[in-house]
């Protein structure tokens, strides 16, 4: 059996600008729904096509300067890719924020919570 490698840590940019992340969550709606019609069978028979949405959560470490305005973002990219070589970069394009939030605890540093909304995902 081969040994195999998985990804493991990874880089996200922000408009380019590099970003020290603790936790990022991409949630994935494909857009379809259930088309439920009237026949004998008394079950579904298929799907209709509709609009993907993908949402992304972020918590971030709070730097004492240089610190991105998040509440203003509006038609940013975002970008992961992970520091193993041979991984692929996924980019997250026209992403705007919807929800900004501070978390400080006793033994860890201040973090920041940010969600996100992206109109694209292109695998690169």
């Amino acid at each position: 059996m081969a040994l195999k490698e998985y990804a493991g840590s990874i880089v996200l940019e922000v408009d380019g600008q590099e970003i020290d992340v603790i936790d990022l969550n991409v949630s994935s709606k494909t857009g379809r729904k259930l088309v439920k019609t009237m026949n004998s069978s008394g079950r579904a028979k298929g799907f209709a096509r509709g609009v993907s949405e993908y949402e992304l959560a972020v918590t971030v470490s709070i730097p004492l300067s240089g610190e991105i305005d998040w509440e203003a973002i509006e038609g940013a990219k975002l970008t992961e890719f992970p520091l193993a070589p041979g991984g692929k970069r996924v980019s997250y394009l026209d992403c705007f924020t919807l929800e900004v939030g501070e978390k400080y605890g006793v033994e860890n540093e201040a973090r920041r919570d940010i969600k996100l909304m992206s109109l694209r995902k292109v695998v690169e």
